[in-house]
């Protein structure tokens, strides 16, 4: 059934990408939502900039991609998140600053927005719950609301504990992970590693259906990078994808992530069949890797997967 008239409500950080280059709007959470918006799904970014330049380039992008700002808190002391993003061939690395505003999202004003859609999913990660003011602020989002959770684990070191990686996978209904995550995961939870078998054998399978059973979860997803993605089902169900081509030119990965769990929303909105939507997704999320950063300055390049999608 399409959830299509319904809102997914982005949680989490917008912020400034340093590349070498120059500066990128990004953050995980509101790549996301641009993704979405582009694609004209109803979306709700929730979020905290500081009264900055750097503010103003990101409520410019709220502005460029039709957004609403219903969401989206100044903070009059906190600066804008900024990261330093240092990329290679096929590896970035990112240094993120502390005590940023998306780490000061409040309560009132993010519960407000809330109460004004009719939520379908609720989007979240780990980065803005770093801080007890923005971890505190979602728990209140998520105890307010029925909406399904999309938990996008995207484990940052030095940003994150265990505890806060505990709580957030009891709190989601379906979690994306990339496959060395899962490895952590399997060392943590279920204590079992997957040496040289691969994902879709009988021992990686047994794993993620425990972690599925020890959550509560309703699907797992593991993204592969050039080999695709498999989504492991609370029902025994495994549905995988085995890649998108790959673009002429691999820029860079960053945003690939990003990219995928947009499509993934997307599809799950408009419901498309799971096998659609992680073949979209990757393909979707092979194109990023194609240009520079993780949200085109061109909303044209998102024209042709819409055409091809109707």
């Amino acid at each position: 059934m399409s959830d299509s008239n319904k809102t997914i409500v982005v949680f989490g950080e917008a912020l400034i990408d340093d590349f070498a280059t120059g500066q990128v709007v990004g953050g995980a959470p509101f790549n996301v939502a641009r993704h979405l918006a582009a694609f004209g799904a109803p979306q709700l970014m929730i979020t905290r900039v500081g009264q900055d330049p750097n503010g103003d380039t990101v409520r410019a992008e709220f502005e460029r991609f039709g957004m609403s700002e219903a969401g989206l808190q100044i903070d009059p002391l906190k600066e804008t998140g900024r990261v330093i993003v240092e990329t290679g061939t096929m590896t970035h690395r990112f240094v993120i600053l502390p005590d940023q505003a998306y780490d000061r999202i409040a309560p009132g004003a993010a519960l407000s927005a809330l109460a004004e859609v009719d939520a379908s999913t609720i989007y979240f990660g780990t980065l803005a719950q770093r801080d007890a003011c923005s971890r505190g602020t979602l728990a209140r989002l998520l105890g307010a609301s029925a909406a399904s959770r999309y938990l996008d684990l995207n484990v940052r070191e030095g940003c994150v504990n265990e505890r806060c990686i505990f709580s957030s996978l009891h709190e989601a209904d379906i979690v994306k992970v990339n496959e060395e995550e899962l490895d952590d995961l399997f060392t943590c939870y279920t204590h079992t590693q997957r040496r040289t078998s691969g994902i879709d054998s009988d021992e990686t399978r047994d794993a993620c259906a425990r972690l599925l059973r020890i959550f509560s979860l309703q699907g797992l997803i593991v993204t592969r990078g050039a080999h695709g993605s498999i989504f492991f089902g609370a029902d025994g169900s495994v549905v995988a994808n085995a890649g998108a081509t790959a673009p002429l030119q691999m820029i860079d990965t960053v945003g690939a992530g990003d990219a995928f769990s947009a499509i993934f929303l997307l599809g799950r909105a408009r419901g498309w069949p799971l096998g659609t939507i992680l073949a979209r997704a990757n393909d979707f999320a092979g194109a990023v890797c194609g240009m520079a950063g993780a949200v085109p300055s061109d909303l044209t390049f998102y024209q042709s997967f819409i055409a091809r999608w109707q």
